[in-house]
């Protein structure tokens, strides 16, 4: 009997394993170089917690324009770690911020 793709032994061609934060960035490194730009440790989660205050902020008032700066500035590491290619904002204004950085 003849075996698909699919049913090929698992050991004949190992897939490297699961990625961990640690592998990204050891204990101890802020930043890393990943294609070529600086990622600081925490860029995905502070731009995350921006994108949450836009909601309680009003649109041209300082607090806001702060806001919306700060995810530009941080919005290229999204790009180079490759989180845009696998989630989409829910929100219309971070979609908007991010298609100005384009």
């Amino acid at each position: 009997m003849s075996h698909s793709p699919s049913h090929q032994d698992p050991h004949s061609h190992p897939h490297p394993p699961a990625v961990r934060p640690e592998d990204v960035l050891p204990e101890g490194v802020d930043s890393t170089a990943i294609n070529g730009q600086t990622v600081r440790k925490g860029s995905v989660a502070a731009f995350v917690a921006n994108a949450l205050r836009l909601d309680d902020l009003t649109e041209g008032t300082p607090e806001y324009a702060a806001v919306v700066t700060q995810m530009r500035e941080l919005a290229p590491v999204l790009r180079t770690i490759g989180l845009l290619d696998v989630f989409r904002p829910r929100s219309p204004a971070v979609e908007r911020i991010l298609a100005e950085v384009a």
